[in-house]
């Protein structure tokens, strides 16, 4: 054989293993690993979440106790809880309830089912801050997330007490 038929040979034989390994690198010939995660098992986020140990208390501290009633809000309504209650307020809330708290936010104009709280109507109010506190930590479902997650204990208190500083 010549050179030149051994080196065509070669190169025949690399391009048709190359292609080989090709069709298996580019899944056109799909081959499951076991190592890869989609076969793996897996959960979704909170799926089947272990309960609280019992006599458990939250790093933050303890915001309330379920079964006890609404708790009392400890953060005194001054200045420095205002402004920061205004300013987590702008971020959380206001989207939903509008700036000033009149449920005109700008997502309020697509939500069908349900509109959000006049934050400034007699009937949110009048609610008791222990009230409020616990509707910014759970949420009502179907309508308002639950910011327990997003807002700590301080912060939700001081969100409560710039709803009470709304005044119609």
């Amino acid at each position: 054989m010549k050179l030149i038929d051994r080196l065509l040979l070669i190169s025949l034989v690399v391009v048709f293993l190359l292609g080989g390994l090709l069709l298996f690198t580019y899944d056109i010939i799909k081959i499951d690993w076991i190592s890869f995660m989609e076969i793996q098992p897996s959960f979704k986020p909170m799926e089947n979440p272990l309960p609280v140990p019992a006599d458990s208390i939250p790093v933050e501290g303890p915001a309330f106790i379920p079964g006890m009633g609404a708790p009392v809000n400890p953060i005194e309504s001054d200045e420095v809880s205002l402004i920061r209650g205004a300013q987590l307020f702008n971020i959380n809330c206001s989207h939903c309830h509008g700036a000033a708290g009149h449920g005109d936010g700008p997502i309020a104009l697509y939500l069908v089912k349900r509109k959000p709280a006049d934050l400034t109507s007699q009937a949110i109010q009048t609610k008791s801050d222990g009230a409020l506190f616990l509707t910014i930590s759970n949420g009502i479902p179907g309508s308002m997330p639950a910011l327990n997650e997003n807002l700590s204990v301080r912060d939700r208190w001081d969100v409560v007490n710039f709803i009470h500083s709304l005044k119609p």
